[in-house]
């Protein structure tokens, strides 16, 4: 088995150098994992790299517009299956991906593996101790997250794998996982945290939430921090310790009961 990147010309503050692309080769066969944004030169890029070796599979870990709109043309160009979990933003996938299901590239298999938090229809993909991680898990930093409860228990679910590698969306590969895991855990325990005590002194709104919890990271990525944020309250409000109903819900810490 060899794994390859092709570094997508999309860098930024939101994907970091770029869009990590893998092909996968097992051999007999060989998978695109991630195609990226619609560029054209990085299309040519991923052509160029799988060479006149098989592509069996096109796989998508997400619909966001850095992951998958070039897997529908780069599909076609291979005439291979565009693989992923549902059709999404310029992603019309020929199969869908359930948790648990296996691809099959040349002598090795990919296994599906469902982790929602990132985004409802984020999927990780296992082989052997290897792991394909997507926006799940990236390289150099924390991220986005939609619904923490769900995220939280996707990390664990992952960290139970005992992976020896992951291959992320962004960023390098990442040789200690474990102990990345256990951190991105600890960081968004410690974001809750902060986030109640914001609450609880009185913040009132999303806006003010990240502006206080967030002071150290650039403005740029705030827009971002705000995602997370109403993921936090969300799950804090499941949790029955803040009210909250959404965006234009002002959030307040629920007294604790008396004893």
């Amino acid at each position: 088995m060899r794994i390859e990147r092709v570094l997508a010309p999309n860098p930024g503050p939101y994907t970091g150098a770029g869009t990590n692309t893998w092909v996968l080769d097992g051999g007999d066969g060989v998978a695109v994992v991630d195609p990226g944004p619609d560029m054209a030169s990085h299309g040519e890029a991923i052509v160029e790299r799988v060479g006149d070796r098989d592509v069996v599979a096109v796989v998508v870990t997400h619909t966001h517009e850095d992951h998958a709109p070039l897997a529908n043309p780069l599909a076609r160009t291979f005439d291979a299956p565009a693989l992923g979990y549902a059709p999404g933003p310029k992603f019309d996938p020929d199969s869908l991906l359930a948790d648990g299901s296996l691809v099959k590239i040349g002598d090795v298999s990919l296994e599906v593996i469902h982790t929602p938090g990132h985004s409802d229809d984020h999927l990780c993909f296992l082989t052997g101790r290897v792991l394909f991680t997507g926006d799940h898990i990236i390289g150099g930093s924390s991220v986005m997250v939609e619904e923490m409860g769900s995220y939280l228990r996707s990390l664990r679910k992952v960290r139970a794998l005992d992976v020896d590698r992951l291959h992320p969306g962004h960023g390098d590969v990442i040789h200690e996982p474990g102990e990345l895991i256990d951190w991105y855990m600890a960081h968004r325990l410690q974001r809750e945290s902060e986030i109640l005590e914001v609450v609880t002194g009185g913040a009132r709104s999303v806006a003010e939430i990240v502006e206080a919890v967030y002071r150290d990271v650039t403005t740029d990525l705030h827009p971002l921090a705000a995602r997370s944020v109403v993921a936090h309250l969300r799950k804090l409000a499941a949790d029955g310790v803040v009210r909250f109903d959404g965006r234009s819900t002002e959030p307040s810490a629920i007294p604790p009961k008396s004893t």
